[in-house]
């Protein structure tokens, strides 16, 4: 499995940005594919996460309301739409995939690369 993420930036705060993570190799649709980010000097944190053919989803709370986590079947391809950003929401931001929900690290097997994620206040 491999996975590229794409789309992070520089934004004021209150803007908007649409991150991608394209996946090759195994994966299903009842794959579970999750974003995580890690802000400088910090642990890497659970932000949301889908899976099942249903598009089920889960958010963490201070994405809740901001954020939409969705998925392209088809192209193995995750997305995660960001909307009123905040200067602490400036992290590197990462996919991964895995056989069931959580919000361990450990508990994914494969990862991107990230992308980062700035924003100005």
């Amino acid at each position: 499995v491999q996975l590229a993420e794409s789309g992070g930036g520089l934004v004021q705060a209150g803007g908007s940005l649409r991150l991608s993570c394209a996946g090759s190799g195994r994966i299903f649709s009842h794959t579970v594919m999750v974003w995580f980010r890690q802000a400088p000097g910090q642990e890497r944190e659970f932000v949301a996460g889908t899976w099942g053919r249903g598009g089920v989803t889960h958010y963490t709370n201070s994405a809740k309301g901001r954020f939409t986590v969705s998925r392209d079947n088809a192209e193995n391809t995750l997305y995660l739409e960001m909307n009123n950003l905040k200067p602490e929401d400036t992290a590197v931001y990462l996919c991964a995939v895995g056989p069931h929900l959580s919000v361990r690290v450990d508990d994914y097997d494969y990862w991107g690369q990230g992308t980062q994620v700035t924003v100005s206040s």
